[in-house]
């Protein structure tokens, strides 16, 4: 799944609908013809944006300073770190919070290396190439970077990453026991946030959005994935649903948008297509449940 510089990919395609500029050629093009005739996926990527620095500045709010961002991309502005530097200006706060990135794109790591050299602190942040289809190995990745602590919680963001179809050798889907495994691989009290575009949406507009997507990734080596809201909320099994549980990313935490976050014009189908939820780690057979 990693990518090259002659076909798109997945990260600098985002980058691209995002406003960035790490993205070739071949990137604007393929996303070009997406939002061409899909102009909502511009906002449902900003959707998804905005969906990170909720979830970021909420785990702060509860004390997590440990931060694994699976499927990272290129951490641009509005990134992890970028949020977490807001969060600290505003806060007074002088902890140090630590991220560590991953993604399994060579490119977007070699880019996030110069973001995080020119836009960031080397002592918090760091990016690996590490793949979510190896979940042991990403996690081994991550503690060799010596900025997670593994008997402290960790916050798993698994954001604008699982509807990237995950094959094995086979070319069997294990994405949802790659991120099994990463749950338990994590310490108790850790948080798994995660967003998915689910194809159980009654917007017939969202509907059409999703299927024309996955016939334009077809192919290029990023096949997508649609999975059903009840698919997607079993992958926070063992988990405890933090308040407001499984809802749209545009209602989740409302309340925690940061002050420098672009307003996202709301009201049409893209609303409804991204599902997501963040739960605690306990046991991994405790029941699920919603608490504040």
């Amino acid at each position: 799944m990693a990518s090259s510089l002659d076909s798109p990919s997945v990260a600098r395609v985002y980058d691209y609908c995002l406003g960035g500029t790490t993205n070739w050629a071949v990137d604007r093009s393929f996303a070009d013809r997406i939002l061409g005739e899909f102009p909502l996926v511009r906002r449902i990527a900003a959707i998804e944006r905005l969906y990170l620095n909720r979830v970021v500045r909420f785990l702060l709010d509860k004390g997590v300073r440990q931060f694994l961002d699976v499927g990272c991309g290129v951490p641009n502005a509005g990134a992890t770190h970028f949020i977490i530097e807001d969060w600290v200006r505003e806060r007074h706060k002088r902890s140090r919070v630590r991220v560590v990135y991953v993604d399994n794109d060579p490119i977007a790591v070699a880019h996030g290396e110069v973001v995080l050299d020119r836009q960031g602190n080397r002592a918090n942040q760091a990016i690996v190439q590490a793949d979510l289809r190896a979940p042991d190995a990403l996690w081994a990745a991550a503690l060799d970077t010596k900025l997670i602590d593994p008997a402290k919680p960790v916050a798993l963001l698994l954001v604008a990453v699982l509807h990237i179809q995950q094959p094995d050798t086979t070319g069997r889907d294990i994405g949802a026991s790659s991120v099994a495994r990463l749950r338990e691989l994590l310490p108790l009290g850790s948080y798994v946030a995660l967003s998915h575009a689910s194809n159980t949406t009654r917007s017939s507009a969202g509907r059409r959005i999703l299927e024309g997507l996955r016939r334009a990734y077809r192919g290029t080596g990023h096949d997508v994935t649609w999975r059903s809201r009840g698919e997607i909320e079993s992958m926070l099994d063992g988990c405890r649903l933090v308040a407001p549980g499984w809802t749209t990313a545009v209602a989740w935490r409302p309340e925690q948008t940061g002050p420098n976050v672009p307003l996202v014009p709301l009201g049409s189908a893209a609303e409804s297509v991204l599902w997501t939820g963040v739960g605690k780690t306990t046991s991994r057979h405790y029941p699920i449940s919603t608490n504040p």
